[in-house]
């Protein structure tokens, strides 16, 4: 039994959460498919649990921007980055500081575990954004029925299952394609050996999905089960709007989900 998260985005209050759920429920192993920082206000502290905790983190495009530069960013998120840097440059402490650099520069795009889910022989790949562009292509639901080609060319990178953050949305592409919500699915999907899926863990620290509940999911035996967590958003979005340097809408938007 292992746990997925992802895009926690230094958002403290939701993680908290969300790891003491995992490790109520008796889960040892946690791997995370990046963006551990942007957006909020809490980039070090989330970075050093996420350290501490997983056994394994992919770079998403946030973490990747943190390193290097922000690209196609809009104005909040590009402030959010550069104000991240400062945070983790400004670190006294310099072996923290090390191990947090070190570990954001170590991140690998894509990784793959091959697996025995129950009996299903599984084969795992775990990236950010997609298959095809692993740190920032972005895969909606309405993809498969707006850019079917999208979905075909995507697919031919899955060999078997492909767990995907970025868009902040949960739930699971099929090669039809097609795509069901976690509600559609009755919060759980059922890992079979002949079918190919993506499937979207949702975002620790900021639903989009008009659902403010934390999201990530757990595999037991063959099964991905969703699970949505109520945090303390209004404290996570308190701190955004005590930091001048980052979007007020950063803050907001937790409320709401979106």
């Amino acid at each position: 039994m292992f746990a997925i998260i992802s895009d926690i985005h230094s958002n403290l209050e939701a993680l908290t959460v969300v790891l003491n759920d995992i490790e109520e429920r008796g889960i040892e192993t946690i791997y995370c498919l990046g963006d551990v920082v942007g957006y909020a206000a809490n980039p070090k502290e989330c970075l050093d649990l996420v350290i501490e905790k997983t056994k394994n983190c992919v770079q998403g495009n946030h973490d990747y921007a943190a390193m290097f530069e922000p690209t196609n960013f809009n104005s909040g998120a590009e402030a959010a980055t550069f104000w991240t840097r400062k945070v983790l440059e400004e670190e006294p402490d310099h072996e923290k500081s090390d191990k947090r650099w070190r570990y954001l520069g170590n991140q690998k795009m894509r990784w793959t575990l091959e697996t025995k889910l129950g009996d299903v022989d599984a084969a795992l790949d775990f990236v950010h954004a997609s298959p095809r562009r692993p740190i920032n292509e972005y895969v909606f639901p309405d993809d498969v029925y707006t850019t079917t080609g999208k979905m075909s060319a995507l697919f031919e990178k899955v060999k078997h299952i492909c767990f995907v953050g970025h868009t902040h949305l949960p739930g699971v592409f099929l090669e039809d394609p097609d795509f069901y919500s976690p509600d559609e699915l009755g919060g759980a999907y059922p890992i079979v050996p002949d079918e190919k899926a993506i499937i979207n863990v949702g975002s620790v620290g900021q639903p989009r999905d008009r659902d403010n509940r934390a999201s990530y999911v757990y595999i037991e035996e063959n099964k991905v089960n969703f699970v949505r967590l109520l945090y303390d958003f209004k404290a996570a979005a308190q701190k955004i709007y005590d930091t001048p340097e980052l979007d007020n809408f950063e803050g907001e938007r937790l409320a709401d989900g979106r």
